[in-house]
């Protein structure tokens, strides 16, 4: 099995990237989401968050072919903050978070067998403000499914490590305040607007 994870700024991207690899043939218990809730409408407004899964969704899917989107959850992650999520990474990531694991999202990542420093670029993404999007897949799967993600247009993992790098950011802290979003950014992530 590989892992296959791509970051997108826009919540609606990677919500078209998630229903494309499920249409695929993707099983719904491989596929994972991780957003900043509060690019998400539907838990914008959520206050409450627990350290633990709320969501039925949290570490796997719902039956009857409801799809991996039907089972978002809400929870928080060091480091991220609230974020809404569903599937077997999320699952991971609270593991960690409760003890079960070290390294919370970008330990899980890692354990994935997603590059470290991807890993660090794709979580410090969610912080502030995208969503990420992960697929476990059979190795002759790998190449299709990373195609299908890169049509909705993922971030590039170098490119944003260097911008971030250029605003003295220097690797993923798990220990950072959560990013909260301007009211302008979330607008714009949430429509999907370039930039």
């Amino acid at each position: 099995m590989k892992t296959v994870s791509r970051a997108y700024d826009s919540y609606a991207q990677a919500r078209s990237a998630v229903d494309a690899v499920e249409k695929a043939g993707v099983p719904t218990s491989d596929v994972s989401i991780i957003a900043n809730k509060y690019v998400s409408a539907e838990y914008a407004d959520v206050d409450e968050v627990s350290g633990g899964a709320t969501g039925a969704g949290i570490g796997g899917a719902l039956g009857g072919g409801a799809g991996l989107l039907a089972g978002l959850g809400l929870l928080a992650i060091p480091g991220l903050g609230p974020v809404v999520a569903a599937g077997w990474l999320a699952s991971t990531a609270v593991g960690a978070v409760a003890g079960a694991a070290a390294g919370g999202i970008v330990g899980a990542l890692v354990d994935a067998g997603v590059d470290r420093k991807h890993a660090d670029i794709y979580s410090e993404a969610i912080r502030r403000g995208g969503t990420l999007v992960t697929a476990r897949v059979r190795d002759e799967d790998a190449d299709r499914v990373d195609a299908i993600l890169a049509e909705y247009e993922p971030i590039d993992p170098a490119i944003r490590g260097d911008e971030y790098r250029k605003e003295g950011w220097a690797t993923f802290d798990p220990k950072a305040e959560p990013y909260r979003p301007s009211q302008v950014e979330i607008d714009r992530i949430r429509a999907n607007w370039p930039g």
